[in-house]
């Protein structure tokens, strides 16, 4: 299953990227996390459905200094070719 998730609040510059890589590697999720333009953070996320859902209680929680607001889930076909690991992009 994959999801691309939406992260709203304070997000960026609180090391939320980080802290999503982390919660994702311990978990065995593949995908990736980027920093928006429009201060929103974006999440691709692909694994197991029970595993994802945990993934995401997690994202709500955050590292200490971020403030979650709204995610917005959105779940996609998951591509031909899977993905590999988890990455930060910049």
């Amino acid at each position: 299953m994959r999801f691309r998730i939406f992260v709203s609040g304070l997000v960026q510059g609180v090391g939320f990227r980080a802290y999503t890589q982390r919660v994702a590697e311990s978990l065995g999720i593949s995908g990736w996390v980027r920093n928006l333009p429009d201060g929103r953070v974006e999440v691709l996320a692909e694994g197991d459905e029970e595993v994802l859902c945990h993934f995401v209680k997690e994202l709500w929680k955050g590292p200490r200094l971020s403030r979650v607001e709204r995610l917005e889930i959105i779940k996609e076909e998951e591509e031909d070719e899977p993905l590999f690991g988890f990455s930060i992009k910049y």
